[in-house]
């Protein structure tokens, strides 16, 4: 299952209903967008799996330092 492994997001495939116009309900899920993405944590380069929120936060947190 896709699950952003970054701490703090907890990001995962969330389920719900399709509602028509005539109100009838199907299953569906919502995924999360989840990339492949190498990111300096803790000063080690590390290969994650991660959303693409997290994955922007963090190289905008990175220029900011």
């Amino acid at each position: 299952m896709a699950t952003c492994e970054l701490p703090n997001c907890n990001k995962r495939v969330t389920t719900g209903n399709n509602v028509s116009h005539s109100k009838r309900r199907t299953k569906r899920t919502w995924k999360p967008n989840i990339q492949r993405a190498t990111l300096e944590i803790n000063g080690v380069f590390k290969q994650v799996y991660a959303c693409t929120r997290c994955i922007r936060t963090h190289y905008k947190t990175a220029l900011k330092d």
